[in-house]
């Protein structure tokens, strides 16, 4: 990869995987709204709008990150299996983005629920989705720290093609 191109990919990455962190505490700042609030309406409204957070910016992000993330790891010398930190990031991306889009589809359901009933019965009955959400908002976090700080530690892969030199 040439570097103009590599500095290219690495801002795209970048954007995106900060823009999904950004949206995570958005969605999180709604679920705690849910949690907290005693007006139906606002409770109503809140799912809706991590409903619309979750499919229109959280998972297109996450798709993003992981997709520009593996362009990195393999089209830069860090590489998807040399280094732990490339190979534990990645891996936890690949589990955070599985699980949003395994969640999601609950996420609508209970939309669908609410947009059906009148509300009254959902204030304080309908918590927010505040594990997914701080589960989702801790990986991401430490998925940062990895890549910030990479610490030291080549794969068993990568040691043996050091060795053979």
């Amino acid at each position: 990869m040439t570097p103009g191109l590599r500095k290219f990919v690495l801002s795209v990455h970048l954007t995106v995987s900060v823009g999904w962190i950004g949206a995570v505490v958005a969605y999180l700042g709604l679920g705690v709204s849910t949690v907290a609030s005693h007006d139906a309406q606002t409770v109503r409204a809140a799912w809706i709008a991590m409903e619309l957070t979750g499919w229109f910016v959280i998972v297109p992000l996450a798709l993003a990150a992981l997709l520009t993330g593996l362009v990195m790891a393999l089209g830069t010398p860090w590489g998807l299996f040399r280094h732990y930190w490339v190979l534990f990031s990645f891996v936890l991306t690949v589990f955070a983005t599985i699980i949003l889009l395994l969640h999601m589809p609950d996420v609508s359901s209970i939309v669908a629920v609410l947009r059906e009933t009148d509300g009254d019965e959902l204030v304080g009955g309908l918590g927010g989705d505040l594990f997914h959400a701080a589960g989702g908002l801790l990986v991401l976090l430490v998925i940062m720290v990895l890549n910030v700080y990479k610490p030291r530690g080549m794969t068993a892969r990568r040691r043996q093609a050091v060795d053979t030199r």
